[in-house]
C-alpha cells in the first residue's frame, strides 16, 4: 500500500490549504456571528451569506464536488486520493458545505449517481452537485432501535402508479434548511419479505401534502442551524412509483452502498478535527502559565500530546488503508476496515478534543474556541452511520468467521 500523495492530489491539497488560511479560519467567528444575528432576527434557518460567498470563490478555485469519483462531474478522485483533503475540510465543521463535500449530501448524490434513473439525475442531482439545493437522508425513527434498521416501521405502499408514504422519522440532518428539496426516504415495502428484501427507499420531494418538520434536535445544546437534524412525520404522503431507487425490496443494498463511502468520509473528517484539536492544545499549553511554568511543560500535558499524536496517526493510518481497499477490492471487501474506522475515529477524535478542551481550562467549554462544538459533532458520530456496538459486533464476527472457516485446531 502506497499513501504517498499523487502530483494531482498534492497540487488539490496546497490549494485546499491556502483557502482555509485566506477564508476559512479567519472567518469561523464571522459564521457564528451570522447565525447568531439571523436567530436574533428570529430565523436561524437562513442560509449564511458567508458560505454562499465562500462556495463561489471554492468554485473558481476549482476546489468544488471534490468527493465524487465520476471525473466529468467532480474531481475524479480515488477513495485513497480524497482522504486527505476530506481531512482539510474536516479542520472547522462547517467547511464541506464550502466545498460542496458536506453530508448527507455526498453521501445522497452518490446514492442518485448510482442508483438512480436518468430523470432522478436531472431533477435532482444535477442541482445538487450545483449546489443550488440540498438534501436530507431519512432513515432513523425514534419508535424503534434504528441500529437494527430492520425494526424500521415506516411504510412505502404501492396504490396505483404512486408509493404512499407513512412514518416518522428524527436525525434528518440537513432538513432544517431552507434549500432542502430532496428526502431519500428507507421504509418497509413488503413486511413479509425476507428480512433484508422487506426494506425500500423512495426519493420524496420536501414540499409535498402530508409532510410535517416539527422541531429540530439539538445535540449538548447546538442546534446546528441552519442545516439542522429534524424530526419528520410522513402521513399519506404520495409520489410517483417511478421514484423508487433501484426496485422495491432493494433497500439494505442502497443502503451498504451508501453507508461505506458515507462511513469513511466521516472518518477523514474526525481526523482533520483531531489535528485541529491538538494543535488548539498545543498552542495554549505553549501560553498559558500554571505552578510556575508552561502547562506544556506540565508532564500530564506531554503525555497527553504524545498519546494524541499516536491515535491521530494510527487512525489516519487505519482510514487510509480502508480507503485503499475499497479502491482496490471493493466496498464489500472492504466491510471489516469500514466498520474499523467508524470504532477508531470518533473515540479518537473524542479523547483528542477532550484533551485539549482540558488544556484550555473554562475557555474549553465555552463557543469562546470551536473545542465545544468540536467535541459535540465528534460525540455524534458515535451513533450516526451505526452506533459503536454494532460496528464492534461486526467487527468481532468478521474475526470469529476467520477461524470457523480453518482448519480445526489439533487436540491437545
Amino acid at each position: 500500500m502506497n499513501f504517498d500523495y499523487t502530483p494531482k492530489v498534492q497540487a488539490l491539497r496546497e490549494k485546499l490549504l491556502a483557502f482555509f488560511d485566506a477564508h476559512i479560519y479567519p472567518n469561523e467567528r464571522a459564521f457564528a456571528e451570522e447565525v447568531a444575528r439571523n436567530r436574533a432576527n428570529g430565523d436561524a434557518w437562513v442560509p449564511t451569506q458567508l458560505i454562499e460567498t465562500l462556495k463561489a470563490r471554492a468554485r473558481e478555485a476549482g476546489l468544488w464536488n471534490l468527493f465524487l469519483p465520476d471525473s466529468t462531474r467532480g474531481a475524479g478522485l480515488t477513495n485513497l486520493e480524497y482522504a486527505p483533503l476530506a481531512e482539510i475540510m474536516g479542520r472547522v465543521p462547517w467547511a464541506p458545505e464550502v466545498f460542496n463535500c458536506n453530508a448527507p449530501d455526498t453521501g445522497n448524490m452518490e446514492t442518485i449517481e448510482r442508483y438512480g434513473t436518468d430523470e432522478h439525475k436531472r431533477t435532482w442531482l444535477e442541482p445538487l452537485l450545483a449546489g443550488e439545493i440540498r438534501s436530507a437522508f431519512l432513515m432513523t425513527e425514534p419508535e424503534v432501535a434504528s441500529s437494527d434498521a430492520t425494526n424500521i416501521r415506516t411504510r412505502i405502499e404501492r396504490d396505483g402508479n404512486d408509493y404512499v408514504v407513512n412514518g416518522r422519522k428524527w436525525w434528518s440532518s440537513g432538513a432544517g434548511d431552507p434549500r432542502c428539496k430532496i428526502y431519500i426516504v428507507m421504509g418497509k415495502t413488503d413486511p413479509d419479505a425476507p428480512k433484508h428484501a422487506q426494506q425500500s427507499m423512495i426519493l420524496v420531494p420536501a414540499d409535498m401534502p402530508g409532510i410535517t418538520v416539527h422541531r429540530p434536535l439539538s445535540v449538548f445544546g447546538y442546534d446546528d442551524a441552519p442545516h439542522g437534524h429534524m424530526e419528520i412525520t410522513l402521513e399519506n404522503v404520495r409520489v410517483p412509483a417511478s421514484n423508487i431507487l433501484l426496485g422495491a425490496g432493494r433497500g439494505f443494498e442502497i443502503a451498504q452502498g451508501r453507508l461505506g463511502p458515507g462511513r469513511i468520509h466521516h472518518c477523514m473528517r474526525l481526523v482533520g478535527l483531531a489535528e485541529r484539536a491538538l494543535e488548539l492544545m498545543c498552542r495554549r499549553a505553549l501560553q498559558r502559565v500554571a505552578f510556575g511554568k508552561p502547562i506544556a511543560a506540565q508532564t500530564v500535558t506531554q503525555e497527553r500530546i504524545a498519546e494524541a499524536r499516536c491515535m491521530i496517526e494510527q487512525a489516519r493510518l487505519l482510514t487510509l488503508k480502508a480507503a485503499y481497499m475499497m479502491d482496490t477490492v471493493g466496498n464489500k471487501a472492504a466491510k471489516s476496515e469500514i466498520a474499523m474506522i467508524k470504532v477508531v475515529a470518533p473515540n479518537m477524535a473524542c479523547q483528542v478534543i477532550d484533551w485539549a478542551i482540558q488544556a484550555h481550562g473554562g475557555a474549553g467549554v465555552s463557543d469562546d474556541f470551536p473545542l465545544a462544538y468540536a467535541f459535540a459533532s465528534a460525540r455524534t458520530l458515535r451513533f450516526a452511520d451505526g452506533p459503536d456496538e454494532v460496528h464492534r459486533n461486526a467487527i468481532a464476527k468478521f474475526e470469529l468467521a476467520r477461524y470457523r472457516e480453518a482448519e480445526p485446531p489439533l487436540p491437545a
